[in-house]
This record gives structure tokens, sequence and C-alpha cells, in this order.
């Protein structure tokens, strides 16, 4: 049986209507939300993990849109390598699928400096916050990313406190704009990514599911 782990519920829906089926469990871009959520898709059965959703892009090569298909999970510097059969079934050697590696972080990678020192010390792809507590929950498993923002974008700093619950939050949202306004155009631009990289993940999905 499989279970999915995702950090947002805009991405459980995404992947529930392409795989019905399936036991899906939100973490909330949180590491406590991660462990809750792998341990109740055991709870539930699971016998294989996939990490599904969005990932920050480390490789400046890589933009927005860009699917990852990774072969191993970077976690402080040990690699978990991805179960080769569950690679297939998402999507590994599908046209425009990116391979290699993909790096975890506790904690949301904000800057494009802080996503270059990364990129120098790991070489991987790109970043994401719930894929190597995946890697270690001794399963079988694979990835599914596709990258939001790229390799050059800075979040700004309402990005970085406004989800509650895996959901935005609108007053979070409206408060953080009130203190800092000047922070509408990036916010604009990080919407317009994520809405290539949904566009991008839906159009892969219906290839390989």
């Amino acid at each position: 049986m499989l279970g999915a782990l995702v950090g947002l519920t805009a991405e459980a829906k995404l992947l529930r209507a392409r795989l019905p089926h399936c036991a899906i469990a939100v973490s909330g871009a949180t590491r406590e939300g991660a462990e809750r959520g792998i341990a109740a898709l055991k709870r539930a059965g699971a016998t294989q993990l996939l990490s599904f959703g969005c990932a920050a892009g480390l490789s400046p090569l890589l933009k927005p849109g860009t699917i990852l298909v990774p072969d191993w999970v970077d976690v402080d510097g040990h690699r978990f390598q991805t179960d080769l059969t569950l690679r297939n079934r998402f999507g590994a050697g599908q046209a425009g699928a990116k391979h290699g590696g993909l790096r975890h972080s506790d904690d949301l990678i904000v800057t494009a400096a802080d996503k270059a020192l990364l990129f120098a010390e790991t070489h991987c792809l790109g970043v994401d916050m719930e894929s190597g507590l995946v890697a270690q929950a001794g399963l079988p498993f694979a990835v599914l990313r596709v990258i939001c923002d790229d390799a050059a974008r800075d979040l700004p700093p309402v990005a970085q406190d406004v989800l509650a619950e895996g959901r935005i939050s609108i007053p979070r949202l409206l408060s953080g704009l009130a203190r800092k306004p000047n922070q509408i155009g990036a916010l604009m631009a990080l919407g317009r990514e994520a809405g290539i990289a949904r566009k991008a993940m839906k159009s892969f999905l219906r290839r390989v599911h």
C-alpha cells in the first residue's frame, strides 16, 4: 500500500485527483508534522512511501515548473537511495524529468545566497522539508517534486510565516503585508511561479497516472 507525505493541503488535493485511493498525510511544512504524518501512514498500513509536492531550486539551471524524480535524498551528508520500481512508477525517464539528488532541510531556505551555498556543498537539484524524513522511515520510497521558487528567488518575509495547518492563512498574509507592503511585488512573482509549478505537475501526473 502506498502512502504519500505532502507539505500542503493544496498538494494533497493535486495528488488525490490522480491517485484517489492513496493514503495522504499533510506535514504543514514542519518536522513535527512530517513525523506525525509518516506515523499515521504507517498505522494506516503503508508499505511504500512517496514524498510529493513543491521544492525550492538549488541548481541555477532549473526553472519553476521543472519536475524532479530524484535518485537519492541527502540528509546531512548521508545519501538515501530512492526505490527503483517506485521511481519508475512516478516518472523516472519521462521527458522533462530531472534526476540526481534532493536535499532535505528542516528549515525553509529563503534566500538565493543560501540556495547557492547548499548547491555548492551538495550539488543537489533542489531542497524540501519532507523527503529526508520519508527517506529515513524504513520503507521503500520515491520522491516526485516540482520546482516552485528557483535558485535565484529570495522569498519575501511574509512567505516565511504565512502557513497554518498546511494552508495559507489569510489573516497572517494580510498582517504581514500591512507591516511591509513593499513585499507585494515579490509575493505576486512567487504566486506566478507557484502557478507554473502546479500546472507542470498536473500535466506530468496525467502522463504517468
